[in-house]
């Protein structure tokens, strides 16, 4: 696939010292993890003995959600140590700029997670959109790392053109937690504004839209890998 010149395109600014030493940012899909590659198929198991062989590798709405947008690395390797249940996050870092920092405690109030301190990972990339355009930054999906979760936000890249950084609560058990230079901080997913649904319907569904939903269940249920299939041949 080529890109044309007149494609939307995202675009990840580094200040120039910094290019060749941090992570450059890559599209999710390169960036699967150890574990889901090396997944095996299952030809059965305890509860379904007349399993497909099919597992999460499989799964096109699984897959979907891990290799949709961009993942920005870790620019430098961090130190967490989380003491006190949690509540006393202490970092430490090799870095010439900061990595990590506190964040508002206030922004976070009547929040599940509202006994932990808020914190921030500092990014260095810049990101532009084009006009109209938005991105979603989000834990990487599908990737749980058991150490800290991020606070989803979205911001408008196609006007704030400044340095990007992503607060986070640290979740994991106390000790001292080493996240590796290059580690998956965030996934990026852009999205144009104008395209987002903004109305709503409420209501019983239509004999036709039953049919169709009726049509789609007995596929999925006769063969574990249509919405895969019917989904390429959507795509194609």
């Amino acid at each position: 696939m080529f890109y044309r010149p007149d494609e939307p395109k995202i675009v990840f600014l580094c200040r120039p010292q910094d290019a060749g030493v941090i992570p450059v940012p890559v599209p999710a899909k390169n960036y699967l993890p150890d574990w889901f590659r090396r997944l095996k198929p299952v030809t059965e198991d305890a509860v379904t003995p007349t399993s497909s062989g099919l597992t999460v590798k499989r799964c096109m709405p699984f897959l979907d959600a891990m290799t949709t947008g961009w993942i920005i690395p870790l620019a430098a390797t961090v130190r967490l140590e989380i003491s006190d249940s949690g509540r006393t996050v202490n970092s430490g870092w090799d870095f010439d700029r900061e990595m990590v920092s506190g964040h508002g405690a206030h922004q976070i109030r009547g929040h599940p997670r509202g006994h932990l301190p808020p914190c921030k990972f500092h990014n260095y990339w810049t990101i532009r959109t084009p006009p109209g355009w938005s991105c979603l930054f989000v834990d990487p999906l599908n990737r749980p790392n058991g150490v800290f979760e991020l606070i989803a936000g979205i911001v408008d890249t196609d006007t704030y053109v400044s340095e990007i950084h992503f607060p986070f609560l640290a979740t994991g058990a106390e000790g001292i937690h080493i996240i590796e230079q290059g580690s998956p901080l965030v996934q990026v997913i852009p999205f144009r504004r104008e395209d987002t649904l903004i109305g709503e319907e409420i209501r019983a569904e239509t004999p036709n839209e039953g049919a169709d939903r009726e049509r789609i269940l007995r596929n999925t249920q006769a063969s574990p890998g249509w919405y895969r299939d019917h989904a390429r041949e959507r795509r194609a």
